[in-house]
């Protein structure tokens, strides 16, 4: 087994984290406080080098003599700007909030709105490949969601047969995030009891 020390680390940490919520020792519960609070610290300081190295390509992207990226240098410029607005209003400022609203709201809209668009070519182009039950009950359920999506149906559900199939369509759609919710916390439980088993190790680097 490569590197045992930080394996047989990573496991003992492991235990005590988890038995830490299920025995109600305050010695566990102080162990876990204080281990969950340098694994915070740790993430913060592991997003500040990513932000970092972030602004260092777009540096070198903006900087370069042949080929330079005008998008990074207008990413430089905002990120300059978002940084010093926050740092003279605060976070908690509702002009500073209102200006990074006015800016991610449509970015996300604008996501969404490819990502529908995505989610109709694939479901066409799997309707070319194959054409099984399961592949038409992709493309049916696209095009039914994306179709109530659009608004088109909204003075439909104040007519009683097809309120009630308005409703439950509208249900599914919260059905099915559930379902992946539970398949990443499943992912996440066995992951989880993988690295405690020491079957991954992915901080060997």
């Amino acid at each position: 087994m490569k590197a045992p020390f930080a394996t047989a680390l990573a496991i003992a940490i492991g235990l005590l984290v988890l038995l830490g919520y299920f025995v109600p020792m305050p010695l566990l519960l102080n162990l876990r406080t204080i281990l969950l609070g340098w694994a915070v610290i740790l993430v913060a300081v592991a997003t500040v080098v990513g932000v970092i190295n972030l602004a260092r390509v777009h540096w070198n992207k903006a900087t370069r003599k042949e080929g330079r990226d005008i998008y990074s240098a207008v990413f430089l410029v905002a990120f300059l700007l978002t940084i010093a607005a926050g740092a003279v209003l605060g976070p908690t400022s509702p002009d500073f909030q209102q200006v990074v609203l006015s800016i991610q709201v449509p970015a996300e809209s604008s996501l969404m709105a490819l990502l529908a668009i995505v989610l109709a070519y694939t479901s066409l182009r799997l309707l070319q490949r194959r054409n099984g039950i399961l592949a038409i009950l992709f493309v049916f359920s696209a095009v039914i969601f994306l179709f109530l999506a659009s608004g088109l149906l909204a003075g439909a559900d104040s007519i009683s047969p097809f309120k009630e199939i308005i409703s439950i369509l509208n249900r599914l759609p919260v059905a099915g995030s559930r379902g992946i919710l539970l398949g990443i916390a499943l992912g996440s439980l066995v992951a989880g009891l993988r690295i405690l088993m020491g079957v991954d190790r992915p901080y060997r680097g």
